[in-house]
């Protein structure tokens, strides 16, 4: 399980960006370790600064995420420079995603024996999603690290005497994610409860103890913070059931059918365990074990599927469970394999299937991380600046389109190499290698960006659509995005998103040149066949054209 801890650092490092659903909490982060907190004249210095003033989000959030990883990351931070923040606090998060993930395998191995926890370590490093967002600051990761040790207490004990007290423990761990992450997570404790209640493992008493001393605890950690933070009185996540269960305003997002969850969002997230998962809950050998992983964790699924808007990120908690009853599983099948041919042929199958699941994983790492022009194209924007900037030119105003704010523009990238100004740490605001200091503006009114004089104050803009920004502009590189597969065949052109071929196109930068070269390497040996991602231009880096330069154009 070792690996698992490097797979989730190669996956952050593959895809270091973030999309509009992790915005909160990786702006919040930054802007607890750039500003400090206030103790004089809060509301002003916290309104004039913090992002989530501008931009409060649907419902508000709680600040106790990206308190935890502003206040660990802040000494690696200080030590290694803000170049790396945004890497550094989402390493932390996916560290301890892992470490709990780890818990959860040494309960296995004392319950259940080494070789179904190996199995459980082969299987779960096998899938994607949870190696991709385990480093992702969504609300649902910072709770992942609580289900999933509640979880672990769930794993049977060899000792039975003991059961009572590790479930006390797992109702504690998930009221703390209920209250303060995610309020969905009543009905896994409810379902964990329920199971403990009829197997028997607990009492009725047992688990009301626990509850109400750990909610009292989490309202006690949570409502002060988050006023705090908020400047009002707030205990969010109560935002967040009034707005998901009681308005049902989730789905404006979209709505799935009721039985998304278990033929499309299981099978994608578990992929070679949720074959082996019926097999070990029927299997006379493993039922009873699988029994207590699975049972409680499909009920909490089945209950959540009532809710119309859907997304695998909200059963991601049920993971580590199941996939540890396919592991017992699995580990009955291969232990059996000289026994017969039947158990032969099912531990090749096995077999093949992970190391299907590993080619599968590895496809939807390398199509993810095309998914963030923004960042890209930040990114890109900063190296063309520094590579042509004049010694006269100290600053350059940027302003980022919708687009390019939802898929990786972040504060932690507008401020790269150096501390904010106005942070308050022991860095100067000047500190950092720099060519060229950045200020940047997200405005989004329509009324405002159709007027001319907003768009002359600035010398980059990041935009989707290179005709809405008003004036002289001229478009310096394009960033492409992932837009599905193409098979191009002998003689064939690659085609751009508006069916133009590739000659005579905008300059191409980040990933998808990358893709280019090595789309060309592979019709070079295929003698002109290519099968892989198709891209199209997705955020264009325009540059403002001044009237000194316009006339010296014409004049050459």
């Amino acid at each position: 399980m070792g690996n698992a801890i490097a797979l989730v650092l190669m996956h952050l490092v593959i895809a270091p960006y973030t999309k509009v659903e992790e915005s909160f909490n990786i702006q919040a982060t930054h802007d607890i370790l750039a500003y400090g907190t206030p103790t004089r004249n809060v509301y002003e210095r916290l309104s004039s600064r913090y992002d989530h003033f501008d931009f409060p989000g649907a419902v508000p959030r709680t600040f106790l995420g990206p308190v935890f990883l502003a206040g660990t990351s802040q000494p690696l931070i200080t030590l290694l420079g803000f170049q790396h923040a945004q890497l550094i606090v989402r390493a932390l998060l996916g560290l301890t995603n892992s470490a709990a993930l780890l818990v959860f395998k040494h309960n296995l191995e004392r319950s259940f024996g080494r070789s179904t926890a190996r199995w459980y370590a082969v299987l779960q490093a096998s899938q994607f999603h949870i190696l991709f967002y385990a480093s992702r600051p969504l609300p649902n990761m910072f709770a992942f690290p609580l289900t999933t040790l509640a979880f672990s207490q769930l794993v049977p004990h060899p000792d039975p005497r003991k059961q009572g007290i590790r479930y006390k423990v797992a109702i504690a761990l998930l009221t703390m994610a209920t209250a303060i992450f995610r309020s969905e997570l009543a009905i896994l404790m409810v379902t964990v409860s329920l199971y403990g209640l009829l197997v028997p493992h607990v009492s009725l008493t047992q688990i009301i103890k626990p509850f109400l001393a750990f909610f009292a605890l989490a309202l006690f950690i949570s409502v002060p913070i988050d006023s705090y933070f908020w400047q009002k009185p707030l205990w969010p996540e109560l935002w967040g059931f009034y707005y998901n269960a009681v308005l049902g305003s989730s789905s404006d997002w979209g709505v799935s059918p009721w039985h998304w969850y278990f033929t499309s969002a299981l099978p994608k997230i578990l992929t070679t365990s949720a074959a082996l998962i019926p097999f070990a809950l029927w299997n006379a050998g493993t039922a009873s074990q699988a029994r207590a992983l699975a049972v409680p964790s499909l009920l909490f699924v089945a209950v959540y599927s009532l809710q119309p808007h859907k997304e695998a990120r909200f059963i991601f908690y049920v993971a580590p469970p199941l996939t540890a009853a396919a592991a017992l599983g699995a580990n009955y099948i291969f232990s059996r394999r000289t026994k017969s041919l039947l158990f032969a042929s099912a531990s090749l199958v096995v077999a093949g299937s992970v190391l299907a699941s590993f080619a599968i994983s590895s496809a939807m790492l390398a199509i993810s991380s095309l998914n963030y022009p923004g960042g890209e194209a930040l990114s890109a924007l900063k190296s063309l600046v520094a590579s042509s900037a004049s010694p006269d030119i100290q600053t350059a105003s940027v302003h980022t389109d919708v687009l390019s704010c939802m898929t990786g523009v972040t504060l932690f990238g507008q401020h790269s190499s150096r501390w904010p100004a106005g942070s308050g740490s022991d860095f100067a605001p000047g500190d950092g290698d720099d060519v060229v200091s950045f200020t940047f503006d997200k405005t989004e009114d329509e009324a405002t960006l159709r007027n001319p004089l907003f768009w002359e104050r600035f010398d980059y803009v990041l935009a989707e659509d290179p005709a809405k920004p008003l004036g002289s502009w001229e478009t310096v590189g394009v960033v492409e995005g992932f837009a599905g597969f193409e098979m191009l065949r002998p003689g064939s052109e690659a085609k751009r998103g508006g069916g133009d071929v590739e000659s005579g196109r905008d300059r191409v930068l980040g990933r998808g040149a990358l893709v280019a070269t090595v789309r060309d390497r592979v019709r070079g040996l295929t003698g002109g066949w290519w099968i892989g991602p198709r891209m199209e231009p997705r955020v264009h880096i325009l540059r403002k054209i001044r009237d000194g330069e316009a006339r010296r154009a014409v004049a050459a």
